[in-house]
């Protein structure tokens, strides 16, 4: 049997969901630098890449001098998906959201569109785990709770098929660091948004 090709675009079910979109968004402009599976930049990841493009730090590449018109990669790109997710700083869906829309891709920031940045978040929190119902948007995402450290991979039965995720006590003071961490990232996308507006 083949081994999959890690860097395909995702196909898509005859009748594709919010996420399953999301999914094919995710790879257009998420997955380069946050990973295949949402494992972020890691060494492992990277070597799917060409050999020529693996060093991303290299100067001419993404480093310290990089090409024209390029861009300096940070040298740590977090985890989206599984247990080490950083999206517990976020306290809701409509907070991840607006994050994304104001600040991704690291690349050229804001430039997804509305639907797009949703499908990003609806692709992101099923992956997770969180589950919502009905199409993800500014109607019901304040309501969609995301909670700090409450993003355990989403367990699967013997046959593969998809369970429940438990439901773990929240811990008070993670979620007010979470708050806490969420309102800075909103507060710097939107002051960095303010002063590129005014160039």
């Amino acid at each position: 049997m083949p081994t999959p090709d890690r860097l395909a675009q995702p196909t898509l079910p005859p009748e594709p969901s919010q996420a399953d979109l999301g999914a094919q968004q995710y790879w257009l402009s998420c997955m380069p630098c946050h990973g295949d599976r949402g494992q972020g930049l890691t060494d492992e990841f990277r070597q799917t890449y060409p050999p020529e493009d693996r060093n991303c730090w290299e100067s001419g590449c993404h480093g310290e001098r990089p090409y024209d018109s390029g861009f300096t990669l940070p040298e740590h790109i977090p985890a989206l998906i599984g247990p080490q997710a950083t999206l517990g700083k976020f306290t809701t869906a409509d907070g991840l959201h607006a994050y994304i829309k104001a600040a991704m891709p690291f690349w050229k920031p804001g430039s997804l569109t509305e639907e797009e940045s949703w499908l990003v978040t609806a692709f992101l929190l099923r992956e997770n785990g969180v589950r919502f119902s009905g199409k993800l948007d500014e109607s019901n995402a304040e309501q969609v709770q995301l909670l700090a450290g409450n993003f355990p991979p989403t367990p699967t039965s013997e046959a593969g098929v998809q369970t429940e995720p438990q439901q773990t006590t929240p811990d008070y003071s993670k979620r007010l660091l979470a708050l806490a961490a969420a309102v800075a990232v909103i507060v710097v996308a939107v002051i960095s948004l303010g002063r590129r507006s005014a160039e």
